[in-house]
């Protein structure tokens, strides 16, 4: 499939009818010429080994889109902000999108954090906000609203899927270490809830939450093993990852002490760990290079094809995201704001993945995640005996996501 390297609609010029009629054809003309407008708001300067990959996935995406003809019989325009991974810089940028730039929709947000400040302007806007990777469980309940969707399995969603592997394990006392933010302590709190009634046996004898990226992963470690844990749950990315794993090898403490992590299995951090990949560590990822699917080899060879690199998961959920948007526009036939929320509760649309929806009572995306273990590949990490955890099969109770979330956000 050839990939669109320019846009290649052709727009005519309004025939001369003379006086009303010509302003009437014009005025016309110029709306159906008006793109439609993504406002895009994302960590590109601060997280680049996951939003580059991300701004390539929705590129793509917007340039399939353009190609096969736009939307509503409009161009697709994304204007993209980089947030810093600061909440100030994203909700700055988020007003001046709005105010200024007319987008129609807002997508995108990287830390939780951020995420959260994009959501609470677009309730007080009444903007339509698809938080493409922030996965904190608040944003969809606890400071949820009706304006809000989230697409990638939330804290809540990975940390089920990886339960019901550590569930199985004869550890009893776990340690935990998670950054001291939003992502971070919702993480742990979901592991510990569901895991804890899973097995009522088990014991948390020792929490480390530095700073993110700012991780002593020495002084972490120490205080972990004074706690004497059969296993360790992870919630530490990027460089801190990198960090923890290094002095972890060099102690003796990986691959002897279980690991369960979240994310770890992606290669954003695969790439970064290279050959000091833990072997056997439980993780969540992207197995990318075995997956068989038709719909995740369509989408790998036009991206191999458009950007020459693979796929990772920052390129998935990029693209997911347009998807996304897409479908609920097309279906809405509409821009406004208020008839798309009412489209995407329920909506259906496509991802690399397979199929996803948009859960109709809090505004989560059913898409799912690759649980396996890590193991080496040559000189890099991969995924092993992985499968795919389909999110739907992961998500709590209509009851729990009630006792959580604001009335009026269902409204």
């Amino acid at each position: 499939m050839a990939l669109l390297l320019e846009n290649t609609l052709k727009f005519t010029k309004p025939v001369l009818l003379g006086g009303v009629l010509l302003a009437t054809a014009m005025f016309a003309q110029s709306a159906s010429n008006k793109p439609i407008k993504i406002g895009e708001i994302n960590s590109y300067s601060t997280m680049p080994q996951f939003t580059q990959p991300y701004r390539q996935g929705w590129q793509l995406a917007v340039e399939e889109i353009n190609l096969s003809g736009g939307l509503l019989g409009r161009k697709v325009e994304v204007i993209a902000r980089d947030d810093a991974g600061k909440p100030e810089e994203a909700l700055r940028h988020a007003i001046e999108l709005t105010s200024r730039e007319k987008v129609d929709v807002l997508a995108g947000g990287y830390l939780s954090n951020v995420g959260l400040a994009l959501a609470d302007h677009a309730q007080k806007n009444r903007r339509l906000y698809i938080a493409s990777e922030p996965l904190t469980d608040a944003i969809v309940w606890d400071k949820g609203n009706r304006y809000t969707f989230r697409l990638r399995p939330s804290t809540y969603m990975q940390a089920a899927m990886l339960v019901e592997e550590a569930a199985k394990m004869p550890a009893r006392r776990w340690a935990t270490i998670a950054p001291n933010y939003e992502y971070g302590q919702s993480a742990v709190a979901s592991f510990r809830e569901l895991l804890k009634a899973r097995r009522p046996d088990v014991e948390f004898v020792g929490e480390q939450w530095p700073a993110l990226g700012k991780l002593e992963a020495g002084t972490a470690l120490q205080a972990m093993m004074q706690s004497k844990p059969d296993a360790i749950f992870n919630v530490t990315f990027g460089a801190d990852l990198a960090k923890l794993v290094r002095e972890g090898n060099q102690r003796g403490i990986f691959p002897r002490v279980p690991v369960v992590s979240m994310l770890s299995g992606e290669p954003e951090y695969l790439d970064v760990l290279k050959d000091e990949t833990p072997k056997g560590w439980i993780v969540t990822g992207y197995p990318w290079d075995q997956i068989d699917s038709q719909e995740h080899a369509s989408f790998a060879a036009n991206y191999y094809r458009r950007f020459k690199e693979y796929p990772k998961v920052g390129s998935v959920v990029g693209y997911s995201t347009m998807q996304a948007i897409f479908a609920g526009i097309k279906k809405a036939n509409s821009l406004d704001n208020e008839k798309l929320v009412v489209t995407l509760r329920g909506l259906k649309f496509s991802t690399p993945f397979g199929p996803a929806e948009f859960r109709a009572i809090d505004q989560q995306s059913t898409m799912g995640a690759y649980v396996g273990k890590l193991d080496m590949r040559g000189n890099k990490g991969t995924m092993v005996n992985w499968r795919y955890a389909d999110g739907k099969a992961y998500l709590p109770s209509d009851a729990y996501v009630k006792a959580r979330r604001p009335a009026d956000a269902m409204k």
